[in-house]
């Protein structure tokens, strides 16, 4: 897929638009692999389809790609499909399903899955309980990783906490980091 990128570099064509026959050739690459299991072409083909890119529209095209790859274990698109799922595009709006897709992918380290859970523990729903130790927690975890959100979230979240929940807090974002570590090591 990104072989239609680096020839434009090589060829000195930076900056330059690709051609419809470019983004028709990189379109092909990434339904072949896909089709053929590959979780990372899943997964962008996901994105493509979610937001327009090179094909039309199609949320529910989109969902079905990121389940293929969010099935196999890629991260990126388990945080994609936890995302349709909590705005409810291209499939129904299902908060655990949300958090049960977000949980996968921060369990492998993504940080915008931690923010993402953070953000619905904070707040709460029907479905998601309100939690702001959690919430600090996971922010915590997503700061720590690079997250720019959670670094701007996390002063506010540790405000609301009183001190033994503060300490609760600190526990908890030892067990999500010994968790990370652990399934890095597998």
């Amino acid at each position: 897929m990104r072989l239609t990128l680096i020839a434009l570099l090589l060829a000195g064509g930076v900056g330059c638009d690709p051609t419809p026959e470019e983004l028709a050739l990189e379109l092909d690459a990434t339904l072949k692999a896909a089709e053929q299991g590959d979780a990372e072409a899943q997964a962008n083909l996901g994105f493509m389809y979610a937001n327009g890119e090179g094909v039309p529209q199609d949320d529910v095209e989109a969902v079905k790609w990121y389940r293929k790859a969010a099935e196999q274990g890629y991260a990126k698109a388990q945080h994609n499909l936890g995302f349709m799922y909590l705005i409810g595009q291209g499939v129904p709006e299902i908060d655990v399903e949300a958090v049960k897709w977000f949980r996968k992918a921060a369990e492998q380290g993504h940080a915008l899955a931690h923010c993402s859970l953070g953000s619905m523990y904070r707040t709460g729903s029907r479905e998601v309980p309100k939690d702001k130790v959690e919430a600090y927690a996971l922010f915590s975890v997503a700061a720590t990783n690079g997250n720019k959100y959670a670094k701007n979230a996390l002063p506010k979240a540790k405000a609301e906490l009183a001190s033994e929940q503060l300490i609760a807090a600190e526990k908890r974002i030892e067990e999500l980091t010994e968790q990370i570590n652990a399934n890095e090591a597998k």
